[in-house]
Parts: C-alpha cells; sequence; structure tokens
C-alpha cells in the first residue's frame, strides 16, 4: 500500500487536535487515548500504542492504545533494552521494522501473527534528553516508513511528552502544596493547644497525634477540628 500524498492535511489537523487537546483540561488518560486514536488514523496503522516508564520499577507499560484487542489489551511490561520497545527507550532513537516476524528484538511474534501486524515504527518520549516513555504504530502491511512519517511521529512523540511531563509536574505540586497547607494548619492546631493546656511544642503534637489514631483520622483533620473549635468559642 503507498503512503497517501493527500494525508499531509490530515497530518496537520492530527498535530493541531493533540495540541488542542494538550491545551485542555482533561484527564491524563483521555488526552492519550486521543493522542494514540488520532496517530493511528493518521499514519493508516492497524495498532498504534504508547508506553510510559515507570521511573521506580524501571519498566515499561501500555498506558494507552486505540485497539479493541483484547489479546493486546492484556497487561504486561518490559524492561529497558528489553524487546523492541525496551531498546527504543534505552537507546533513545526512533527505529523501523519492515516485519516484525523477522526481528531478533520483538518478543511478541505470536501476537503480531494473531493481530495481523507487520511493518513497525518505534519512537522514544523524551524530555530534555531523558526518556520517559515509547510510542509505536503497526501497519498490517509490509511498509517503508518515508521521512515524513517519521516526522509526525516524532513530532506526536513530543507532544506526549511534554503532556505526560506537565501532568506529573502538576500532580507533584499539588502534592507539595498539599503538604505545607498541612504543616500550616498542624502549626496552628499546636498553637492552640500549647496556649489552652500549657503544652510544649512537643506535647502538643503528640496529642493531635494520638486523636488522629484514636478516631482514624488524618493529622490534617484533627488540626482542622481543633481549629474550628477554637473559633466557635
Amino acid at each position: 500500500m503507498l503512503y497517501k500524498k493527500t494525508s499531509y492535511k490530515k497530518q496537520i489537523e492530527a498535530l493541531s487536535e493533540i495540541s488542542q487537546a494538550i491545551s485542555s483540561d482533561r484527564y491524563l488518560d483521555d488526552i492519550l487515548k486521543l493522542i494514540v486514536t488520532v496517530t493511528a488514523n493518521v499514519m493508516d496503522s492497524k495498532i498504534c500504542s504508547l508506553w510510559i516508564l515507570d521511573e521506580k520499577e524501571k519498566v515499561l507499560k501500555i498506558s494507552a492504545t486505540q485497539t479493541m484487542s483484547e489479546e493486546y489489551l492484556k497487561e504486561r511490561t518490559l524492561k529497558l533494552g528489553e524487546g523492541v520497545v525496551g531498546y527504543v527507550a534505552q537507546q533513545k532513537k526512533p527505529l523501523a521494522i519492515l516485519d516484525v516476524s523477522k526481528e531478533p528484538r520483538y518478543k511478541e511474534k505470536e501476537l503480531a501473527k494473531k493481530e495481523g501486524l507487520v511493518s513497525m515504527l518505534s519512537v522514544p518520549l523524551t524530555v530534555k534528553d531523558n526518556v520517559i516513555g515509547v510510542i509505536n504504530c503497526y501497519t498490517s502491511y509490509s511498509h517503508e516508513f518515508t521521512e515524513t512519517e517519521r516526522a509526525v511521529l516524532t513530532a506526536v512523540a513530543s507532544q506526549a511528552a511534554i503532556c505526560i511531563e506537565n501532568t506529573e509536574l502538576m500532580v507533584k505540586t499539588k502534592v507539595i502544596q498539599e503538604e505545607l497547607e498541612t504543616r500550616k494548619l498542624v502549626e496552628r492546631a499546636k498553637g492552640i493547644l500549647m496556649k489552652q493546656h500549657g503544652l510544649d511544642e512537643e506535647e502538643a503534637f503528640k496529642r493531635i497525634r494520638k486523636a488522629s489514631m484514636n478516631s482514624r483520622k488524618t493529622i490534617r483533620e484533627i488540626s482542622e477540628a481543633i481549629l474550628l473549635t477554637d473559633k466557635m468559642r
């Protein structure tokens, strides 16, 4: 099958749609699903999959794919350097394969046969030279990926990487903010207990912690309750 010359407009529209999704307030899972769906369409792929690197476990896990195949959707992981996906992540370079059934690095030849997958283009998702994932496109026919197709998937990978990185930063920032707010609440609650009961700082905190354990509520909830009670006096 020949690469469609008319797809240039589709490529621009696809990248625009992905950009709009990234700048929206959608959840990360929804954005990643849209990325693989739009990419599969514009690349004429039977399957497009996006793998994200788990920093703690140092393994890659499938996070999104547009396929409805139960076999392909089964949860699986790959270590850095393992299989084509692990190799691309480790080397930080794209890899095109004409026939996955003949590729020594490709680990899931039986699955590829069942799904009718032939050619593959795999591109790393990088942020400041750090790989955070990999995006793959498969065709159901033998296909030499053009420079334009490689450029399009690289652009998609770049946008997906920014989206994932921004989401993680937002989550980290939110956690940090919540921790700071909790500390402030605890400090104020300790101050009230110290004033009301003549306790020192350590004794006041122990009282808050004990109340937390006994009531099975968080230290933040106990601190808020102390502040509320003091306000009502």
